[in-house]
């Protein structure tokens, strides 16, 4: 389900990761669409960098969505064994859940997260200055061999954070707003109109501005992070996540923060609506059970 969302979305992952990070400065999300392909056309510019998304949405949001799932029925089953409704979870319990399966997925896929911001903006760069992955197994082989294996979790810090607070508001919000909708009756009998998908589309578009709110900060430090240049003697741009913070909002005013905004909600909620309506929908057809 995530594969098939990246497909549609990618390259408004690229234009949010050119627009977060330093260098070229871009007016709007369509001035940055434009400059992106007149430089690079679609498959180099707009695109690239995709084998590294379907491999994020391997790693990353495979465990994410499965351990979410796998949490919420767990809790479920106990509700039913304490003879309660099985429904009878907290808005609480669901955030928390979203946090732990987002901070797990998110560290198993850093390296893939790394990949997708180094590839997707590497055309942003100086001719001189490109680095010219032709893949994400070359690119995930390079950093490891030319920086170290460890440097496969650069940024590390706010990817964790960030996908746990993502994550949370996703994940957690999704599954609140379900059931607030399912209660109503506005979508059929425990929002079955339709098989569902009016009540999954606005559960989701609600968790994805949400998401894009509390998450896009520890995006822009992802991205610099993940992007920064490294010079010879091994001298980084930024040491730490706090230090670029501190630094990108002294140049550049809190509102750094939000850079990059726009374009990472409109992919965020195409992505939320069709990864999650797919997940919630499969896992139903197959197991019976819901995900969400």
């Amino acid at each position: 389900s995530g594969m098939g969302a990246a497909t549609f979305c990618h390259p408004l992952d690229v234009i949010r990761v050119q627009m977060q990070t330093d260098g070229v400065a871009y007016k709007n999300t369509f001035d940055a669409a434009t400059k992106i392909y007149h430089r690079a056309g679609i498959v180099e510019g707009l695109y690239a960098g995709v084998s590294a998304a379907y491999l994020r949405q391997w790693m990353y949001g495979s465990f994410r969505i499965g351990i979410y799932a796998y949490l919420l029925e767990q809790t479920q089953l106990q509700n039913v064994a304490n003879g309660k409704n099985k429904n009878d979870i907290s808005f609480g319990q669901k955030l928390a859940m979203g946090c732990c399966s987002g901070g797990i997925g998110s560290f198993i896929g850093t390296p893939s997260e790394l990949a997708l911001v180094r590839m997707s903006g590497d055309n942003k760069l100086p001719p001189a200055e490109r680095r010219n992955y032709s893949n994400v197994i070359d690119c995930i082989a390079r950093i490891g061999k030319e920086e170290g294996i460890t440097k496969l979790w650069r940024g590390a810090t706010p990817t964790v954070l960030r996908a746990t607070l993502l994550s949370s508001a996703q994940l957690g919000v999704t599954s609140e707003i379900k059931g607030h909708l399912a209660k109503s009756g506005w979508f059929g009998p425990n929002g079955a109109y339709f098989y569902g998908l009016p009540m999954m589309f606005c559960s989701t578009l609600c968790s994805s501005f949400v998401a894009n709110i509390v998450a896009n900060p520890f995006d822009v430090m992802k991205s610099r992070l993940q992007s920064m240049p490294v010079d010879a003697s091994g001298k980084a741009m930024y040491s730490s996540m706090g230090d670029c913070f501190v630094k990108s909002v002294k140049s550049e005013g809190i509102l750094v923060l939000w850079r990059g905004f726009t374009p990472a909600f409109v992919k965020l909620a195409p992505y939320t609506i069709i990864s999650l309506t797919l997940a919630d929908k499969l896992t139903r057809a197959i197991t019976g059970k819901d995900a969400l």
